[in-house]
């Protein structure tokens, strides 16, 4: 349920009724917009008379919200977000391209990629320490040493770190990373989602291999439920019959989701076709599409990467891509 608060309204009033809401077993997320403030009400609502709510002076409207998530919704929270990760914004407006290797491979490799990236107008590393992989027999990453490897990128560029998380218990190794991602195997894992609940750590969340978007926005409100806010959505494929491309890039679930949601999303078109050449048009469609960021493999020498080297672009590739990606973003912003 939400209830629109009428301009004018002093915090007074508004703690007084944050107190009366409380009091009925219900928390209370208070959302400032630039023309409205919305308070957003978690719990058994079914307690609350909405004409008793409707007749109060500083009430403009009061609605409920039908879909089981509830702080993730546009509804609950109008505006966009915009996630900070260590200084580079992601969503209203503000666009952000990841890009690295899919599993750092050593030291020499991360810092040469990372530099490479950065030149060419990447805003975050990416780089796997901990990979999941379907056959047990391929290449797991370096754990906890890949992690220091990918700090010793970040110092040398400045560059804020994403990586994929595996296990809560690996949770003290991530401290110094700037933004957790959670896989696609992983999306839901509950117990996961709950433990980063429990974080200040921004999130990346990519959609599972075979979810629909309410699945993938309830494990967005699992993170949220536990107090952490700081969500981006990461469309990557899903599995389809398609044989041709690794998967199908559901492209669609970038608008729709920016109607049903406030949190950012972005593309990941290396995942999502499995095929290097296929990565360019569809990252152009991706911002055409609306999409608030990028997520790109990068590898310096591809053809003996450890780990899906076939959907990795090399760093000249990955150039010539971003400098027209921008170009489309803008033109996108244009538009609108």
């Amino acid at each position: 349920m939400i209830a629109v608060l009428k301009p004018g309204v002093s915090e007074e009033q508004i703690s007084n009724l944050t107190n009366w809401f409380e009091e009925k077993g219900v928390s209370v997320h208070k959302t400032v917009g630039m023309y409205q403030t919305i308070l957003g009400l978690v719990g058994d609502t079914t307690k609350i008379d909405i004409s008793l709510l409707e007749a109060l002076e500083m009430i403009e409207s009061v609605k409920r919200i039908s879909d089981p998530f509830k702080m993730a919704n546009r509804k609950f929270h109008p505006e966009d977000s915009v996630i900070d990760v260590s200084g580079v914004k992601v969503g209203g407006g503000n666009f952000a391209i990841m890009a690295g290797p899919c599993s750092i491979e050593s030291e020499e490799q991360i810092i040469e990629v990372a530099k490479q990236v950065k030149a060419a107008g990447a805003n975050m590393l990416r780089g796997g320490a901990f990979k999941p992989r379907t056959s047990p027999y391929d290449f797991q990453g370096m754990g906890g040493d890949g992690l220091k490897l990918l700090l010793e990128a970040k110092k040398e560029t400045g560059l804020p770190i994403v990586t994929e998380i595996m296990n809560a218990n690996h949770l003290p190794l991530f401290e110094e990373v700037d933004l957790i991602q959670v896989g696609a195997r992983n999306m839901q894992n509950f117990e996961l989602l709950k433990e980063l609940g429990k974080t200040n750590k921004p999130i990346l969340l990519k959609r599972g291999l075979a979810n629909t978007m309410k699945e993938w926005l309830m494990s967005a409100e699992y993170i949220m439920a536990g107090g952490n806010e700081n969500i981006i959505l990461c469309e990557r494929g899903i599995r389809t019959f398609e044989t041709y491309t690794r998967n199908t890039l559901d492209l669609s679930a970038v608008p729709m989701l920016h109607e049903l949601t406030h949190l950012p999303v972005i593309v990941d078109p290396s995942h999502a076709t499995g095929v290097a050449r296929m990565v360019e048009p569809m990252s152009y469609s991706a911002v055409a599409a609306g999409a608030d960021g990028l997520m790109i493999e990068v590898h310096n020498n591809p053809e003996k990467a450890l780990c899906d080297g076939a959907q990795s672009l090399t760093p000249k590739q990955f150039a010539h891509i971003t400098d027209n990606v921008f170009k489309v973003h803008e033109m996108m912003r244009g538009i609108k």
